[in-house]
């Protein structure tokens, strides 16, 4: 991990409302040649893609996906007015890039949350395409938003496996959406409101693969700043095997306030399932930017954190490596069978 990158933490905000202190990290692995995560973390974006693919081919889908959802207006101007349909259109022009740099034969994931404001009150517009994980710390309550886009996860939904067996599973590598890649392309999106004191980790499966959600809680909610957190995190994730490549972004919200101007009161404990969601059959499709209005072509420097992972720094990268033919995607670097991987 470069520990300049990993060292930069960012306090954003309005005042006197909503405040925002964000950490970031990345780390190749133990056992990988190439870190083929990206992210994003710059307000009011932050999210994390996992290239798939092998070689270099992955970490390119990765770049291209963070570097696309970089030129999204709201970055620039610090806007909170994004919506599910104006992130879609930014996924599915990242896909299209995806697809022409790689031939399709590379894809990525990508998950996280966009910081939105409706009447005055900010929710966590949180987004998710294959199996990199969304978790939320509130109100001492550990809760996964995001639902992984993998076999394994359709598997545990028809009650044929459990949690514990899934983690375990011979095919748990394998992903039914990813951007760039396969037939299925669209995210899914919840629309939280943000709660005093709420703590969001966003991480590709390096993480979650070596942790359980009960050392990843204990590290949350001990670890007071949220770039300790990460960095205790990632070498929680490398004492445990480090078998893949590990990103995790940590967003705290304090001083969260209404358009009264008065703070929101803590929210009930309640089950993931009491969470509003947005059903893509109710995305307002009249939010939709015309693809003419999406510039991809020459994308603007966000403020903030982009890591794509051909970045320098962001891998320890050999020339051959980077001269090897781009791998068919059912076998990375690792001989992972990862479906659209």
């Amino acid at each position: 991990m470069n520990s300049e990158q990993a060292a930069a933490t960012s306090a954003t905000g309005r005042e006197p409302g909503l405040q925002l202190s964000c950490g970031y990290g990345t780390d190749r692995g133990l056992r990988r040649e190439l870190n083929e995560d990206s992210f994003i973390a710059s307000d009011p974006v932050f999210a994390v893609a996992d290239g798939m693919g092998g070689h270099e081919a992955g970490e390119i889908a990765s770049g291209i996906c963070v570097r696309t959802l970089a030129g999204m207006p709201q970055l620039a101007t610090g806007a909170r007015t994004a919506t599910a349909a104006v992130v879609q259109q930014y996924l599915v022009s990242a896909d299209e890039r995806i697809r022409t740099a790689t031939g399709s034969r590379a894809g990525t994931t990508l998950a996280g949350v966009v910081l939105v404001e409706q009447m005055g009150v900010p929710y966590w517009l949180v987004v998710n395409i294959g199996d990199s994980r969304t978790y939320r710390l509130s109100q001492g309550e550990f809760v996964q938003v995001s639902v992984d886009h993998s076999e394994v996860q359709e598997l545990v939904d028809a009650g044929e496996i459990t949690k514990e067996q899934a983690a375990v599973h011979p095919r748990r590598h394998v992903v039914t959406r990813a951007l760039g890649t396969g037939d299925e392309t669209e995210a899914d999106y919840w629309l939280l409101p943000v709660e005093e004191g709420d703590r969001i980790m966003v991480c590709s499966d390096g993480l979650n693969a070596e942790l359980t959600d009960d050392h990843m809680f204990r590290i949350l909610s001990t670890v007071g700043h949220p770039q300790d957190a990460v960095d205790a995190l990632i070498q929680a994730a490398l004492r445990s095997g480090g078998r893949d490549n590990v990103t995790v972004i940590v967003v705290d919200a304090k001083n969260v306030m209404n358009d009264a101007g008065t703070d929101t009161a803590p929210r009930p404990a309640v089950g993931a399932e009491d969470e509003d969601t947005l059903p893509r059959a109710q995305v307002d499709t009249t939010e939709v930017l015309d693809s003419t209005e999406v510039d991809t072509e020459e994308l603007p420097e966000a403020p903030g954190m982009v890591q794509p992972a051909d970045a320098p720094g962001s891998a320890e990268q050999a020339a051959a490596d980077a001269a090897e033919p781009l791998q068919d995607p059912a076998t990375d670097s690792e001989g992972r069978h990862d479906g659209l991987k």
